[in-house]
């Protein structure tokens, strides 16, 4: 007796090609099932019989020696391949995956036979085509009209060998073809010629259907052999269940499934009858939830307005296009941004699958989902933020897995700014959204370990060991500490202490600085031990302040620039080391005495008379290093370029270490003028003076309003500068000023604007007494608001007369 194949050619993610599979398996009771999809699931397709595998969900293949080389095969419930498992689960059937294997595909030699022999554009897309023909113009209407709006009539197989008869005349003249659809058929062919000798007779195949028409017709063995001959080595594959969302069914690219309307088609799927009033009344709760005024009476004219559009647009019944159009002009009364939710929630929406614990997972895996049960974090679709404070145990233990997830590449979540503006260290605010492409990112680090404890601290040792920037040391040493990583932090530290050694570079040491003495603010909170860190943290501020005059010679204006940020966050580093640094100096002073010292005989010569080889993170070391700091600032001011740029620092450099030493009031006005009042001499160039301007203005120009001396110089040298000149600084003195606050700008324009500056204080009337000046100048205003006439001061009137 011979077998009997039907062939069900669908689109996949098709709710109408979901049914009429449902109806053509129901009528037609096949003995075996076949499915396009990777052989290597035939193992795990069982787990599909339980409530526990929710679609959507994928099924994840990824090389075992490689993670990295990946591939998914989404389902979701309106997927006409999901209901044929779930069929043959529920009917006791024996179901299996006929596609080409995966492991090829994961193959690392190129130009194989997997490799499209078409050099040129991709095939093109068989729906389009035959829209095309049918004279229309938008491939997903015309599908819609003629299969995902049918339901199954008398004759279940008569709408698949439409279907089948339609890709018969495409694939006729060429079209669509591709030479991985060739060696993908011909292995279906192996399939079903296998399922034919385990003494199956009634086959049921449900494939995409372009492939129906190869698979009507079998060719000989031989043939199908010597297409396959070129196959590469089959790569050594892992296979698993793992949850998907709709939002990702929506891409197009990636990982995606294309499906423009998930949580559309999941509403065709699931509802009994005319979808469209109930989808419309979802949309109706929707935005009323979110606070805008739809009734009853909006859902019913809404329905009507859809049905009435697709009678005149010619269509079987009214599809998405028609709905949306309606739901835009009656709920939500022509607003764009109303139905962008709609869109959102409803036509793609959030929907996540849920993965039983029986599937197959790495180690890491499971551990991650211990982790996420006990911690109550559960993995959701929607983006959604979350407010941690670090003094509970358990929003704690929260963000150490996720600032541990995070240095195993695994962003689950990501740091973000809290609404409530705080200061404290205490507090953070992360932003949650699960993807599925994250399941590839723990199954790549899974090779680090199997917890994520001892994953993320082996990463932290190997990043660490690979590291070629001592700033990206310096993070690290953060991250370890954020992430609670106390085993790592010594292996990261030795090698921390071993790069500042030998690295010579001051902006290098600088851009380290920063992020090493940030990490001391959370040892109240987390109770981590920060003795070596704040003792590495002294070595390299000490190496800093050595370094740093002869590191500012002789650059030019783009470094310079990135100088310019370095000073500032130093400067910020510094003052934060000396207040926190003193509650750790104890244990640090004894744990870094050997490494100061060698930083301190590897640091450039100091010309500020520090001693090199001097131990300063103990309290009194820390209490100094302001001052060692404000000596070196005070270095950089006094570097003029005396026998040429190349021979001082520029005058960005300058004027900003001025700026920080008046912030810090080490530095009086009546010094700060003289300063200015030398840089703005005609003994130095204007470009030099512009950049001194520039670095000393910069983060506010709140002190030319202070002190109108300082203003009077900044105008006379600016109203001297001769117009060639002028040109030549106008481009930097607009970037200084629009970096201003536009409160500042405004009154230091008219303050200009007002006459002549003498540059010296104004004299003011004495505490308790009336400025009459001042009073008769705000005279007219008053006057003016309260609409009556000024009176003139008898002293006007006279001088006026």
């Amino acid at each position: 007796m011979t077998s009997e194949v039907a062939l069900l050619g669908i689109r996949h993610h098709g709710p109408g090609s979901a049914r009429a599979v449902a109806a053509a398996l129901a009528r037609w009771e096949p003995d075996a099932v076949l499915i396009e999809g990777p052989p290597e699931a035939d193992d795990i397709v069982h787990l599909a019989a339980g409530k526990d595998l929710v679609p959507p969900v994928a099924l994840l293949a990824h090389a075992v020696d490689d993670p990295a080389k990946a591939a998914f095969w989404p389902y979701a419930e309106f997927s006409p391949e999901w209901v044929a498992i779930r069929h043959a689960l529920d009917h006791g059937l024996p179901v299996r995956f006929i596609d080409l294997p995966a492991g090829y595909g994961f193959a690392p030699a190129p130009g194989t036979a997997l490799d499209s022999d078409d050099a040129g554009e991709p095939p093109a897309d068989p729906v389009a085509l035959l829209a095309a023909a049918a004279g229309h113009d938008d491939p997903e209407r015309w599908w819609e009209d003629v299969v995902e709006h049918r339901a199954p009539g008398a004759d279940a197989l008569a709408p698949f060998a439409a279907v089948a008869a339609a890709m018969g005349a495409l694939r006729a003249e060429g079209l669509g073809e591709s030479r991985r659809d060739l060696l993908r058929e011909a292995y279906m062919r192996g399939r079903i010629r296998a399922a034919r000798r385990a003494g199956h007779r009634r086959i049921a195949v449900v494939c995409g259907a372009f492939h129906v028409p190869a698979l009507e017709t079998m060719p000989t063995v031989a043939h199908d052999r010597a297409l396959l001959a070129g196959l590469p080595k089959k790569v050594r594959t892992d296979i698993t269940w793992v949850p998907w969302t709709h939002r990702r069914l929506s891409r197009s690219t990636g990982y995606g499934a294309g499906v423009q309307s998930p949580g559309w088609y999941h509403h065709l799927f699931s509802t009994d009858g005319d979808p469209v009033p109930r989808w419309l009344a979802r949309a109706a709760e929707l935005l009323r939830a979110e606070d805008h005024p739809v009734s009853s009476a909006h859902v019913i004219e809404a329905v009507r307005l859809a049905e009435t559009l697709a009678v005149l647009r010619g269509r079987p019944l009214a599809g998405l296009t028609e709905t949306l159009d309606a739901a835009r002009a009656v709920l939500c009364e022509g607003s764009d941004v109303a139905l962008e939710l709609v869109r959102d929630r409803l036509v793609v929406g959030d929907r996540l699958g849920e993965v039983p614990a029986a599937a197959p997972a790495v180690p890491l895996q499971r551990d991650l989902s211990r982790l996420q049960r006990s911690l109550r974090l559960k993995p959701e679709a929607a983006s959604k933020d979350v407010d941690l404070d670090l003094r509970k145990e358990t929003d704690a233990a929260r963000s150490r897995l996720l600032h541990r997830l995070r240095l195993l590449g695994v962003d689950w979540g990501v740091p973000v700014r809290s609404p409530v503006n705080s200061t404290g260290t205490f507090r953070e605010s992360w932003r949650l959204c699960w993807q599925p492409e994250l399941a590839v990112r723990i199954a790549e680090a899974a090779q680090w370990g199997t917890t994520v404890e001892e994953a993320a601290g082996a990463k932290a040792v190997g990043t660490a060991r690979a590291a070629v920037d001592l700033a990206e040391l310096t993070g690290l040493v953060e991250t370890c500490l954020l992430a609670g990583l106390s085993g790592a932090l010594p292996a990261v530290m030795r090698v921390l202490a071993d790069r500042a050694a030998l690295d010579t570079d001051v902006a290098h040491l600088a851009g380290a600085l920063p992020a090493l003495v940030r990490a001391l603010r959370y040892g109240d909170v987390r109770g981590t031990d920060h003795g070596a860190l704040a003792g590495a943290a002294a070595g390299l501020a000490e190496r800093v302040c050595v370094g740093l005059p002869s590191a500012c010679v002789g650059l030019d204006a783009g470094s310079a620039a990135a100088m310019r940020g370095l000073l500032d966050e130093v400067h910020g580093a510094i003052g934060l080391l000396t207040s926190v640094g003193p509650r750790f100096a104890p244990a640090a002073s004894a744990a870094s005495s050997s490494a100061a010292d060698t930083d301190a005989a590897s640091a450039a010569p100091a010309d500020n008379g520090a001693a090199p080889g001097t131990d300063h993170a103990g309290p009194d070391g820390l209490a100094g290093l302001a001052d060692r700091w404000a000596a070196a600032l005070r270095s950089l001011a006094a570097r003029e370029p005396s026998g040429g740029p190349a021979t001082g620092a520029p005058g960005l450099l300058r004027g900003r270490a001025v700026r920080l030493l008046s912030d810090d009031g080490r530095l009086d006005s009546e010094d700060v003028g003289r300063r200015l009042r030398l840089v703005l001499s005609a003994a130095n160039s204007a470009a030099d003076a512009a950049g001194w301007v520039e670095g000393f203005l910069t983060g506010g120009g709140a002190l030319l309003l202070h002190d109108p001396r300082l203003l009077a110089l900044l105008d006379e040298w600016l109203t001297g500068v001769s117009a060639e000149v002028f040109t030549d600084v106008l481009p930097l003195l607009r970037r200084t000023f629009a970096a201003l606050e536009a409160g500042v700008r405004t009154t230091i324009g008219s303050r200009v604007a007002a006459g002549p500056l003498d540059g010296a204080p104004t004299d003011r009337a004495p505490a308790g007494e009336l400025d009459r000046s001042r009073a008769d100048a705000a005279v007219p205003v008053v006057a003016v608001l309260l609409g009556v006439r000024p009176r003139i001061p008898r002293q006007a009137a006279g001088r006026n007369t």
